[in-house]
């Protein structure tokens, strides 16, 4: 039988109950980025870079409307990233959604991304 899993969260920049006395005093979401992808990124207000070990990330992509309107670095995870930072200026800002999901394994791995593909396509990118 075919199970799922679907979590939604909020990324922002506040650290809510799980703050530690002398830890950071944010949430990064260049740092979730970073984290998500696997990739080295560098965060332009804190300057500083993140970087994360992730041999479980077994496909990553920027999805954003087929519209002219849509600039060239909104497809730079590093740069788009920086730009949401430096767009949000309250200290608690809700700065991006993680939506996380686990698939059947009867489906292919192209089976699963054209899947979760559709689905942000329908109920996100579609809504702006």
């Amino acid at each position: 039988m075919a199970i799922y899993h679907l979590r939604l969260k909020v990324i922002s920049r506040a650290l809510g109950r799980a703050a530690k006395v002398g830890g950071a005093t944010r949430r990064s979401v260049v740092a979730a980025a970073a984290y998500r992808s696997g990739e080295k990124l560098y965060d332009s207000s804190q300057g500083k870079w993140f970087e994360f070990d992730k041999p479980d990330v077994i496909h990553k992509e920027i999805i954003a409307p087929d519209t002219p309107s849509v600039p060239e670095w909104v497809f730079d995870r590093q740069t788009l990233w920086n730009m949401v930072e430096r767009a949000e200026t309250r200290v608690d800002a809700q700065l991006a959604r993680e939506v996380e999901i686990t698939l059947p394994r009867e489906l292919t791995k192209d089976q699963q991304i054209e899947l979760v593909r559709s689905f942000v396509r329908d109920e996100f990118v579609s809504k702006g």
